[in-house]
């Protein structure tokens, strides 16, 4: 880096969820030049472009900078600077009004997409309160399917970014990803295994920039995953290429899992999924016969109508090779002993009762997402909006959220529509986005460089962010917030009474507290480390109720699921819908991030606005060809649930199937003075849905493998 002038200061990046190592070059106070850390053990002195422009973030003249009260209308753009006391005085007594008319689960709280400190800070707000509505709001599409799948298989997930052990894989299959602009650290690290001469193998139906550099890339039909991995299962298990000795000692249900998978022959599954199946066949020798295989699962694979069957399938083929927790394949993290993890509220003993979690909107249609017993415990968000309108099965009147509602859920009219029914709508938020501008009170949050945190998103080490600046403004730690609100509301921390009395700035020791470390005494740039095990399930078993992995899974049947993984074709698809696809021919895929972007923050800065300056949509030339459509040209997008049409900008490319369009996600326009901030332009969300069929499991919301139609318009 070059120095030229002030000090360089060491901390971990939050720009999307990776955790990379920074130095940060402050002058006067102020953040002048932002460069990766090259002694993070995980980056290496990697940084993304959004991490390179986040001071744009930071000094943006649209950052919120003070509490704000709604004086006018709500969506009117009329509000009032207050102070925190009286801002915090407001919602105090707003809260225990609502709690006192309608009950204390008639208040929830959310977080998504990058949470900040707004995960454990919702979460404690709700449960002092003594409500169970509390979720990761896209977790019924984004990391819920993998989550429940891998819980009820082997008792963790294994297939995130910090699982895989891509350093010392021999094959790496990435499934529904394209970590070249979503997880930069994890394509480096693709791309050196490639050179050492590992085999990349990525399922995709685009072909993304991770996908244009694999060996193989099997381009499937949107929303046929499950089918295509039961295939490949099937090549394994019947050409007995599967771990004989792993499956024998630690499987239970192998006869079942192979009884299912003679019915997807590959001839079959390439007649379902549009692979070859010789392809199909390669695949499975390849992936089985390297010693050892990581399989990386992203997203792609759960925004589709079998998100968590799909999930399920991949776990059993992970499980069936032997690639659990060895060196070089899927690992269970193994952090330092006496951690805390971040999550740690969701262990059983830190959640409220049954009888609280049994009231959780969702805990009845979809108990191992929101039930007592589901991994994490997380209201259904399309569930919870419309309890907001109808008000059942009871009233929803209250909702604090960190994250951009409107831009990040599906069906963008029900959600505006459901917030402005709230009695008391608080967001805490680094801009004014179309979801702050419906609410009461915006709380401005401190961003990572303002704030001292402890960091163990890793697989076998922790460390510290350490704030580089001072706050801006009026801005705080979300921690902070909820502490004041519920001190205000003279409530106790339940089920953390330490917690409350540490305080929150007391919260990293009370996680540290059984390590032997103080947070204070833990610099910036030093790593705790854990030796490495593999194998850990030889000592205690995998914690699933057999103890070992359940091919045929015993919780799934206690459910009413299918304890098998099975493929079920989208409910809205050419082969189940064929006369609606005649009216809407291309099958749409949505939620492809783009490197300058994480989620719906990004598109106010003008370094990362200029990589990527409008709202695309992919279109293969030969269906472009026959509408009329040109590189560049603005075109209407409909879909048959969507109420009303987007434009998008044409982009012409052969790297889709001519039958599938894929459109960005999460797109708005900051820059426009309206409240809704160009909204209802070019947000995909408008034209996705929320009413049912769902995903019987997850819950799930299609948003990949819908049906739309295109078309050029002089109106665009």
């Amino acid at each position: 880096m070059i120095q030229e002038g002030g000090k360089i200061l060491k901390t971990i990046c939050q720009a999307c969820h990776m955790s990379c190592g920074v130095l940060v070059q402050v002058v006067n106070g102020k953040i002048a030049r932002i460069d990766g850390d090259p002694e993070h053990p995980l980056s290496q002195g990697m940084i993304c472009p959004k991490g390179i422009a986040y001071q744009q973030v930071v000094y943006h003249p649209d950052r919120l900078l003070h509490p704000l009260k709604r004086v006018g209308e709500r969506g009117e753009n009329k509000w009032q600077r207050v102070s925190w006391g009286d801002a915090l005085d407001h919602i105090a007594i707003k809260l225990l009004e609502i709690k006192e008319k309608y009950g204390p689960e008639s208040i929830a709280a959310c977080c998504g997409g990058n949470p900040r400190r707004s995960m454990p800070a919702t979460r404690f707000l709700t449960e002092s309160i003594g409500s169970s509505n509390w979720a990761y709001s896209d977790a019924f599409y984004c990391w819920g399917p993998h989550v429940i799948a891998e819980n009820v298989t082997y008792g963790g997930r294994i297939t995130s970014d910090v699982n895989i052990d891509t350093r010392n894989s021999e094959c790496i299959l990435v499934w529904g990803g394209n970590p070249v602009h979503t997880h930069t650290i994890v394509a480096r690290d693709i791309m050196a295994a490639r050179r050492r001469g590992a085999k990349i193998i990525v399922v995709d139906p685009r072909l993304t920039a991770t996908a244009s550099k694999a060996h193989i890339w099997l381009q499937l039909r949107p929303g046929t995953d499950a089918a295509l991995a039961l295939g490949i299962l099937n090549v394994i298990i019947h050409e007995e290429m599967y771990d004989k000795e792993f499956v024998s000692k630690w499987c239970v249900g192998f006869e079942e899992l192979k009884g299912r998978t003679l019915s997807y022959p590959p001839e079959k599954v390439s007649e379902i999924t549009g692979v070859r199946a010789e392809d199909i066949k390669t695949v499975a020798r390849i992936y089985t016969k390297a010693k050892p295989a990581c399989l990386y699962l992203r997203v792609g694979n759960e925004l589709i109508f079998n998100s968590t069957q799909s999930s399920r399938a991949i776990a059993c083929l992970i499980a069936i090779t032997g690639n659990i927790d060895v060196k070089g394949g899927n690992l269970f993290p193994c952090l330092p002993k006496g951690t805390i993890g971040r999550m740690f509220y969701v262990k059983k003993e830190w959640r409220l009762p049954e009888e609280k979690e049994e009231k959780r909107i969702g805990a009845r249609e979809f108990p191992l997402l929101a039930g007592p017993r589901a991994p994490f415990g997380l209201f259904h968000t399309p569930l919870l909006v419309k309890a907001m309108l109808t008000e059942k099965p009871y009233p929803i009147k209250a909702l604090i959220a960190a994250n951009n509602l409107c831009l990040s859920l599906p069906n963008t009219r029900e959600i505006c529509e459901a917030l402005k029914h709230l009695d008391l709508l608080v967001i805490y938020e680094l801009f004014m986005t179309p979801t702050a501008e419906l609410a009461d009170f915006v709380l401005p949050a401190a961003t990572f460089f303002e704030i001292d945190e402890l960091i163990d998103r890793y697989s076998n080490f922790i460390t510290v962010r350490r704030k580089v600046i001072e706050p801006l403004g009026e801005c705080w730690d979300e921690l902070k917030m909820t502490y004041e609100i519920v001190k205000r509301m003279r409530l106790k921390f339940t089920p953390w009474p330490e917690l409350q009395a540490r305080g929150w700035q007391g919260y990293e020791d009370f996680r540290l507290k059984d390590t032997g470390f103080v947070f204070k005494d833990i610099k910036a740039g030093e790593y705790v480390f854990a030796p490495m095990e593999y194998k850990k399930y030889e000592r205690n078993g995998f914690t699933t109720p057999s103890g070992k992995v359940e091919l045929y899974s015993s919780i799934f049947k206690e459910f009413g699921y299918d304890p098998l993984p099975d493929h079920v074709e989208p409910f809205e698809s050419p082969a189940s819908t064929p006369e609606l696809a005649k009216e809407y021919p291309f099958i749409l895929i949505t939620g492809g991030r783009t490197i300058p972007y994480f989620h719906s923050l990004g598109h106010q800065v003008p370094w990362l606005r200029e990589l990527v300056p409008d709202s695309t949509i992919e279109i293969h030339p030969e269906a472009a060809a026959k509408l009329g459509i040109r590189e560049g040209n603005w075109v209407w997008v409909e879909t048959p649930r969507g109420k009303g049409r987007i434009k998008q900008k044409a982009k012409l490319t052969r790297a889709l199937h001519p039958k599938v369009v894929h459109s960005v996600a999460h797109w708005w326009y900051p820059e426009r003075l309206t409240p809704d901030h160009g909204l209802w332009e070019s947000n995909i969300n408008v034209l996705t849905y929320s009413d049912p069929p769902y995903e019987p499991i997850c819950g799930t919301c299609a948003m990949r493998g819908l049906l739309c139609k295109i078309y050029k318009g002089t109106e665009v």
